[in-house]
């Protein structure tokens, strides 16, 4: 419930920032001419908010660092070029980029604090402690699945859910112990 309520609001957040930047920003639209260097004149690079139309060295160059004549000898060394971009755009993938982060981080805090404390309330302390020794070959929650199944207080698709997490577990660390000790690697 408190997620769907997180992602409508970060879906309404989405929507009233495009919907702000429907008419093109000064910024979304210019002119970068690259003018490499010509006689004692270091190369520059000049951008301009222009039209199309206007997108030359002259309307863009400024202020014209030759005079008289040089001004056309310049001007046809400077590649020119129009640039236009969607603000929206990029708004709205930085504001995805970011839900997802941040739904990423939630999730892995999760799982780093959250459940162990709600396994070690549920199995007990003492299922969770074991040596460093033991650790390599046992599963911390190997009889998850019989503890779940005779509890009649949870409903059923979470203990498939848990059953199913736990098939998991075991099929993992039997790869693991197939690459590690074995050195067999599956086909």
């Amino acid at each position: 419930m408190k997620t769907l309520f997180v992602l409508e609001a970060i879906f309404l957040a989405c929507f009233v920032l495009l919907s702000q930047v429907t008419a093109k920003n000064s910024e979304d639209i210019r002119c970068k001419c690259i003018c490499p260097p010509y006689r004692d004149i270091e190369g520059q690079i000049y951008k301009q908010n222009v039209s199309l139309k206007d997108c030359n060295c002259l309307h863009v160059v400024e202020p014209m660092p030759v005079d008289g004549k040089d001004v056309e000898a310049y001007c046809l060394r400077c590649e020119c070029k129009y640039e236009e971009r969607s603000s929206g755009t990029i708004k709205f993938t930085i504001i995805m980029y970011l839900s997802i982060l941040g739904l990423l981080l939630f999730y892995m805090v999760y799982l780093t604090l959250l459940e162990p404390m709600l396994k070690r309330r549920l199995f007990g302390h003492s299922q969770l402690i074991q040596s460093e020794d033991e650790v390599g070959d046992q599963q911390p929650f190997a009889n998850a699945h019989n503890v779940l199944s005779r509890s009649h207080s949870r409903p059923n698709v979470l203990n498939k859910v848990e059953h199913a997490q736990q098939r998991w577990r075991r099929q993992v660390q039997e790869q693991r112990k197939s690459v590690f000790d074995r050195h067999v690697v599956l086909s």
